[in-house]
């Protein structure tokens, strides 16, 4: 495994990619992806403790993901199987990705338990325990202030997390060598991931706006909510897509590399 730098403009060129990749096979990818989110979302309605387990399977389930848009480059149909295929790989592979994921979920608590300093753990309670959001609440100082240092805290917990699964399952690299490298690779193609990031928002906003826009033209308003969710999940399941291309270019197989 040997770290690759990419030109600038290669962040664009996931995005491309991962578009490109969906619609060879749309269905097989999105049924994928909302198999994916309906798990994590049906784990998450048991309180607490369904959450700190949806944040200890995410890594793997996203390697699946991964490893789904790997099957479709092939021209193969990807199964749904591939969505645990991050836990099938062997009991040293299955105890390396939960330990990855053990590590993931305490730093994403440890982000919850920061942000508790500015609006005494208001938001924290809402995503562990979940709740009624009220006006009040989500217009509070202390609560937005909360929001937005979970969100700049996050930030780097996704670095080192970016590539770290795909390099336990491809690579064979222990679970916290990996996190290394994951952000090793993502500050050493700082600029290519910005664009990705950037390309991204301009791919979403630009949703919105069509959407909005449509809607303007038919006077109708109920049709930005009819059509901005199910657009939303396709965009997101084309954003997961990409991701793989994120890691194939970073990261360079040798013949010592696991497959």
């Amino acid at each position: 495994m040997k770290l690759q730098i990419v030109p600038a403009g290669q962040g664009v060129q996931w995005v491309k990619q991962g578009m490109r990749t969906f619609w060879r096979q749309p269905l097989a990818l999105s049924g994928l992806f909302f198999m994916f989110m309906a798990a994590m979302s049906l784990l998450s309605m048991v309180p607490l403790l369904g959450n700190i387990l949806a944040l200890v399977i995410l890594p793997g389930a996203t390697l699946g993901l991964m490893a789904a848009t790997k099957e479709a480059l092939t021209g193969k149909f990807p199964m749904p199987v591939l969505l645990v295929s991050a836990f099938r790989a062997g009991k040293q592979q299955l105890q390396a990705m939960l330990l990855l994921g053990a590590i993931y979920a305490a730093g994403f608590l440890l982000v919850l338990g920061i942000s508790a300093l500015a609006d005494g753990g208001k938001f924290a309670q809402l995503y562990l325990v979940g709740g009624a959001m009220s006006v009040e609440l989500l217009q509070a100082p202390d609560f937005q202030l909360a929001v937005l240092l979970s969100m700049a805290l996050y930030l780097p917990l996704s670095l080192l997390f970016w590539h770290a699964p795909a390099l336990v399952h491809w690579h064979g690299v222990q679970p916290v060598k990996s996190l290394f490298f994951s952000l090793v690779a993502c500050l050493r193609n700082f600029w290519a991931f910005t664009l990705f990031g950037l390309a991204w928002m301009g791919v979403f906003v630009g949703m919105g706006t069509a959407v909005s826009l449509v809607a303007s033209l038919l006077g109708s308003v109920e049709v930005v909510s009819v059509m901005m969710f199910p657009l939303a999940m396709l965009m997101a399941a084309m954003f997961f897509t990409s991701l793989y291309f994120t890691f194939h270019d970073c990261f360079e197989e040798t013949a010592s590399d696991s497959v």
